[in-house]
Order: C-alpha cells, then sequence, then structure tokens
C-alpha cells in the first residue's frame, strides 16, 4: 500500500528551491530494491557482523519519519500489508553491514518515473545519486578487518565506545577530516586499520602497498628461492652473531665456535618450518633469540665457572642445554594446554613495548664497549650500515631496495673486505711478538699494549678455516648429556614467559603486514606450544640459546614486501643444507669480534624501536601509558644496577661488557637456600625481567579503557569460519588434519 497520496508528494516537493535542485548530482535511473530481502535474515546477518539493527516498528517508524520529513515516498515492506509491523524497506550498507544514514537534501525523487509509479505493487521509489555502491575491489580494501564503532563519526573521532554489544573489542582509529569535493560523499573516506599506512596530506590513511608475495603465493621456483634466500640473509645479524658472543665467554675454541654456528643454522631451518607448518602459519622466522642472550651470559659467567680450566665450554654448555629443555617443557604446557589464551589477557601492547625494548637495551654495556676495541673498523661499520638502512632506503636498484633489504650483509662484506687489507697492508702487525703466545706470558711491552688490540682487528686471528671439516653434520646430544639444577630451570621458566610476551607482539604485527586478520588465543596458543617444543629441539642440538620467533623479521617483511609461506619455508631448507657444510659455519666463525659488536649495536636498537613502535596501537598520548612505559623502562635499568652493585671483585676478574651479567652470585638476596638465592639474584639483574614485571603489574592495576589500552584485537573463531581464505592462513595442512581425525577416531 502507499505511504501516502501523491498530491502530498507533489506539494512537499514545491518547498524544494531550484537552487537547489541545480546543485545536485545528475540523476541516474531508478534504483529498484531486492524484493527477495527478508529482514529477519538481515538482523541476522548484522548480528554476525557486530551492528545490530533493530527492525522493530519503534525504531524504524523513526527512520520512516526522517526520509517522509525530506519529502520522500518510502516503500513499505510487505510485513505492513498484511499487519506485520511498518517496517519500511531499509538499505543495508554493504561495507558497513548496517543501515545508511540519511544524506538529506543528497536524495531527490525519482522525477522520469513519477512520484505514483509502483513496482511489484510497490510504490516510492527512490533516486539515489552516482557514486553510491561501490565496486568489488573497494569493499575489500575496507572488509570487516576488526568490528567498527556503533556510530561512524564515533569511530572516525576515536571518541565512541572500546567494544560493541557483543564485547568486541574495537581498534582505536584516527581522527580523520576527509575532504568534501565533488561527486563523493562523506562514507567515501576510506578508514585504514593497519598501521604501517602511510598519512595523506588529507589526514586520510592509506593501506600499506601490496606485497609482492602474498602468504600463500606461488609463482614459480625461481622466484620462491630468491625471495627466500633474500628473507634470511636479511636476518643474518640476528642468526649467526649470538655464537660470537657465547662461545668465546664460555672458553670455547674456533672450532666449537664454527660448530655452535652451524647447529644454530640447522635449528632455524627446522623450527622454521616446523611453525610454518603447525604453529601460527604465518611467515616468521625461528632462530635464536637475544631473548634468551642475557640469561646465558649470567649462567656463563657464575662463580663457579670463572675457575673451570678443563672442558670448561662443554659443562657450561651442558650446563644451558638443561636449562633450556626445562624452561621449553613450560612454554609447551603453557600453549598446548591453553593456559596462554588466559595470560593474553593480561598481556597488552602497553606491556610488550617496554618489555621488548628492554631486551635491546640490555646489552648496552656490550656493544660499544667491545667494538670500541677497534675503533678503525667499528665505527665505519655503524656509519656505514645506518647509511645504507636510512639515508640510502629509498635507491631503488631494478625495482629493489637493495641497501634496506641488505644494510647489514652489504655493510659487512665492505668493511670486511677493508679490515682484510689491513691486515695483509701490515696495519696490524704483532711488531715481531708472536700472536700465539697469551698476553700474560708476554714480557714486552709493545705486545702486551697491542695483543688486545689485534686479535679483535686482525682478520686472520682465527683458524676455524684449516680445522672445520667439509662435511659435518649436527646431532642431538653432541655437547654431552644435559645438566639439570634447579636454579638454572627457574632462570629460563621465567625467560621463558619473556619470550612468549615477545612472540605475542610479533605475531599481532606480522598478521597485519599479510593483510589477514589477527590470530585467535587458540592459535596463538597452539604457536606458543610449538615454540616451545622448537626450544627444545635447540636445547638437544645444543645450540647454546633457545629458538624463538625472531622480532627483526616483521622489519624484514616490511621491507621486502614478501610474506610467502612457501618462499620461509624454501629459505629454511637452504639454512640446513648450510649447517651440512662445515666450511660455512668457519667463514661465519672468522669475523672479527669488533665487527660483529658494532653490527649488534645495529641490531639491537633495532629491537628497542621495534619493541616501542607497538605503542601505536594505544593512546600514546595518554599519561596513564606514558608513565607506565616510562616507570617500566626505568625501573627495569635501575634495579638490576642496585643488584649488580654487589659484586666489586667481578670487575678485577671479568671485562667490563660482562660484569653487569655477574650479579647471581653475589646478590642482596639471601634466603637460605643457595639455588633460590641464585635464581632471583639473577632474575632481577636481567632488565627485561624486571620491565615485564613491572609494567604488567602496573596496566593491570591501573584503570583504563580497552581502548586507551590498546587491547589487542584477537579475531573470534566464528569469523574465520565464515571467511574461508582466513582460515586458510592459519589452518593446519589438510593431510595433518586428516591424521588427527585418524586419531581421534581410533582413540573413540
Amino acid at each position: 500500500m502507499e505511504t501516502g497520496s501523491s498530491s502530498d508528494s507533489r506539494d512537499k516537493q514545491k518547498t524544494l528551491k531550484g537552487s537547489d535542485r541545480d546543485s545536485m548530482m545528475p540523476q541516474i535511473g531508478p534504483f529498484v530494491p531486492r524484493t527477495e530481502h527478508n529482514p529477519r535474515e538481515l538482523r541476522s546477518w548484522a548480528k554476525k557482523t557486530g551492528f545490530v539493527s533493530d527492525f522493530s516498528g519503534e525504531t524504524t517508524t523513526d527512520v520512516s519519519g526522517k526520509f517522509d520529513s525530506a519529502g520522500l515516498d518510502v516503500q513499505r515492506s510487505h510485513e505492513h500489508s498484511r499487519g506485520g509491523g511498518s517496517s519500511p524497506k531499509i538499505e543495508i550498507d554493504p561495507v558497513l553491514g548496517r543501515t545508511k544514514p540519511n544524506r538529506g537534501s543528497e536524495i531527490e525523487p525519482d522525477a522520469e518515473a513519477g512520484h505514483g509509479v509502483r513496482r511489484n505493487g510497490n510504490a516510492g521509489v527512490l533516486g539515489f545519486r552516482e557514486g553510491i555502491v561501490r565496486g568489488d575491489n573497494e569493499r575489500r580494501r575496507v572488509r570487516d578487518e576488526a568490528v567498527l564503532e556503533d556510530k561512524v563519526d564515533e569511530r572516525l573521532n576515536g571518541s565512541g565506545p572500546s567494544g560493541n554489544g557483543n564485547g568486541v573489542p574495537v581498534p582505536s582509529v584516527n581522527s580523520v577530516e576527509p575532504k568534501k569535493e565533488e561527486g563523493k560523499d562523506e562514507r567515501d573516506v576510506q578508514i585504514d586499520m593497519y598501521p604501517g599506512g602511510e598519512e595523506t596530506a588529507d589526514g586520510g590513511w592509506h593501506r600499506q602497498p601490496e606485497l609482492r608475495f602474498g602468504l600463500r603465493d606461488n609463482r614459480g621456483w625461481v622466484p620462491v628461492i630468491y625471495y627466500g634466500l633474500q628473507h634470511f640473509l636479511s636476518l643474518a645479524g640476528s642468526l649467526i652473531f649470538i655464537p660470537l658472543i657465547i662461545v668465546p665467554a664460555m672458553g670455547g675454541t674456533d672450532k666449537d665456535t664454527a660448530t655452535v654456528i652451524s647447529t644454530m643454522l640447522l635449528v632455524t631451518g627446522v623450527t622454521t618450518t616446523l611453525q610454518s607448518y603447525f604453529g601460527t602459519r604465518l611467515p616468521l622466522v625461528q632462530g635464536s633469540s637475544f631473548v634468551y642472550l642475557a640469561p646465558a651470559l649470567v649462567i656463563i659467567n657464575a662463580r663457579e665457572y670463572r675457575n673451570l680450566s678443563e672442558h670448561k665450554f662443554r659443562h657450561i654448555m651442558r650446563e644451558l642445554q638443561g636449562a633450556i629443555i626445562v624452561g621449553s617443557i613450560f612454554q609447551s604446557i603453557l600453549g598446548f594446554t591453553g593456559l596462554m589464551s588466559l595470560f593474553l589477557r593480561l598481556i597488552n601492547p602497553v606491556v610488550v613495548a617496554p618489555t621488548v625494548a628492554a631486551i635491546g637495551l640490555a646489552f648496552f654495556s656490550y656493544g660499544f664497549p667491545q667494538a670500541g676495541s677497534c675503533v678503525e673498523i667499528s665505527i665505519p661499520q655503524i656509519l656505514l650500515v645506518l647509511i645504507f638502512a636510512l639515508y640510502l632506503r629509498g635507491i631503488s636498484v631494478f625495482g629493489h631496495h637493495l641497501f634496506r633489504i641488505y644494510a647489514v650483509p652489504l655493510s659487512v662484506m665492505i668493511i670486511w673486505a677493508y679490515a682484510f687489507f689491513l691486515t695483509a697492508g701490515g696495519a696490524y702487525n704483532y711488531k715481531g711478538c708472536s700472536p700465539d703466545i697469551p698476553s700474560s706470558n708476554i714480557l714486552s711491552d709493545a705486545c702486551i699494549k697491542h695483543a688486545y688490540t689485534m686479535k679483535h682487528c686482525r682478520t686472520d686471528v682465527s683458524n676455524a678455516w684449516r680445522t672445520a671439516a667439509w662435511v659435518r653434520i649436527p646431532y642431538p646430544l653432541q655437547w654431552g648429556i644435559p645438566i639439570f639444577h634447579l636454579r638454572t630451570s627457574l632462570i629460563m621458566i621465567i625467560v621463558s614467559l619473556v619470550a612468549s610476551v615477545d612472540s605475542v607482539g610479533t605475531y599481532h604485527t606480522a598478521s597485519l603486514l599479510v593483510n589477514s586478520k589477527p590470530p585467535t588465543p587458540r592459535i596463538v596458543s597452539r604457536g606458543i606450544g610449538m615454540e616451545g617444543f622448537c626450544s627444545i629441539l635447540a636445547g638437544l642440538w645444543g645450540s647454546g640459546t633457545g629458538s624463538s620467533t625472531l622480532t627483526e623479521n616483521v622489519h624484514t617483511i616490511s621491507i621486502t614486501k614478501v610474506a610467502s609461506r612457501r618462499a620461509v619455508q624454501l629459505g629454511a631448507v637452504f639454512m640446513i643444507v648450510f649447517s651440512f657444510v662445515g666450511k660455512v659455519g668457519a667463514i661465519l666463525a672468522s669475523i672479527p669480534q669488533a665487527l660483529a659488536a658494532s653490527i649488534l649495536c645495529f641490531m639491537w636498537a633495532l629491537i628497542v624501536a621495534i619493541g616501542l613502535s607497538n605503542l601505536q596501537y594505544t593512546q600514546s598520548a595518554s599519561f596513564r601509558n606514558i608513565m607506565i612505559v616510562g616507570a617500566s623502562l626505568f625501573l627495569g635499568l635501575s634495579i638490576p644496577a642496585y643488584f649488580q652493585q654487589y659484586h666489586p671483585e667481578t670487575s678485577l676478574i671479568l671485562p667490563s661488557y660482562f660484569v653487569p651479567f655477574a650479579a647471581a652470585s653475589n646478590g642482596p638476596v639471601h634466603t637460605g637456600s643457595k639455588q633460590l638465592d641464585f635464581a632471583i639474584n639473577a632474575l632481577m639483574s636481567m632488565n627485561m625481567v624486571v620491565t615485564l614485571l613491572v609494567a604488567f603489574i602496573l596496566d593491570n592495576t591501573v584503570p583504563g579503557s580497552r581502548q586507551e589500552r590498546g587491547v589487542y584485537i584477537w579475531s573470534r573463531a566464528e569469523d574465520l569460519a565464515s571467511d574461508p581464505s582466513l582460515q586458510a592462513d592459519y589452518s593446519l595442512p589438510r593431510k595433518v588434519c586428516r591424521c588427527f581425525c585418524c586419531a581421534r577416531r581410533l582413540g573413540a
């Protein structure tokens, strides 16, 4: 039935001014609504997307009044003719999933069709301006990556509530003042949820440039091999430089350093493959993480190990293996039992940001003090890597930003060649002294003066190349049976929590880079459990540290625009092959220590920056967040300094850069149990542990809204189930699922 007579519509239409008509866009053909739409089906769809529209007569009466006040004939639904209510046909926005707001004078009656035209027994066809219905490509650009605010204007201003009626948290969106251009509607403003987008002049946000290789892209073997090797070469600083620190500190030889590097390459390849198939399935590299470097140095510099002379390296390595295995078992239980899902409710960006930053800040005492032993190499190295990564990052060579992608390997090769020419030219001659005689036995003052500097500057001091075999396969328990002690096990259990917090932030950031929804708590728990299993393998093989998701991997994906799971898997295969070639590990072991320390200065600074970048998910201007992050970082550096002042004698025994890691044996805590005293003093002397503890307590006790705290937007399981493309991003391989199904049937 008609909503009003045609004469009333004509009277109302006469009130419109001619100037208003002239300002409107040219009209298009009349809009024909879809008669097969069922309001109940629309209501069900709106519930699933988090936008519940009330289709009752009370709500729609107000909507009808708005349209009638604009002089429009609104089409009534079939239910009204049957006495089932006064609900009009409400158009649902295909992007936002809710009713389109009234646009006032921008909508005018269809003059060509007339006011009394009837279609399918209904009257009042609306004429819409061109450009309302957006194309499929534009809909994908703003598809439901997260549940939006209840009102569009509140979403733009960031002043709306932090969740919708379903209790799902909503990310904060920067306030946008779009420019009103001719032929564009206010709803045509593109809102990008990705934090890495570029801000335009009009204040809007655009998505990151399209990826060269998506998560499931496979464009032939040659490109996949190239990008796979590229991915791991860009992470060379994180993969190979940790053995250059811990093996000499453990009393190992150059041959031992080469063996540990080969073992680390093997473990990296195996664990990356396992995580990509059975973990989160994101294109993330599992490797020797800097999270485990600080506790390893604490155990290495324990008092009882300082006087060991025979088999010192093997004994300390077995101690590290036992501690890593126990801590990894705890991490696996935390993930596979689902306890990580409960722990995730308390982990927010305000906790992740200072914790990850403290991991890099913990090694400030080692960075330049060790690099400064040969300033003619270290300073050019630091300057060159900064020039490549910052000043030359925009230069493209054959379509590739080589200086941004290969900043570390390119600078290392250039400075390494420079150091080789200095060594061959006699700049670092020992002046008649034998380099094989320890400096303590040298009687000449000139030899004593130059021995330490020459050892760190020369490129031929390592004999690993001469002693290493061409083919050697690292095998489990190659250093002996692991040693298990309560004190070291307690340390690694707490450190595994820090590694889990680090991985949580990496999962979330990487998921946004690959244009997918963040993983659900269940998927995160699966990834953490798999990380624990991978660390168990690292402990059995004896790599010296546990295996964790490399935080620098996020930076690599952002630069290379390569997020292919297949490329990462193929690169992991090459890591396994290289680990079997003993000479590869020997070449890497011959890198001068000053050169390695210079690169680590850049790598640790990058970790600090990546950690603090997690604050972009929060209201960074909030005094609450600023105070929590500031207090966490300051106390995370100051409290360990308090524990480190109780061992003044160690400054005469250990190098200055290892003194902060020797507080476990002489700390101020005395409970009567030596094992417990060692564990507590060690944990409180590590910056990342104290920072995590302070940030965790403050963030979960200080009042703050979910939007202010930046609560992670974990997608729900039903969201992944309703979108096959997203489900394929995180779902296990079909063969694996079939094995689990068969196991369940056999168990039943």
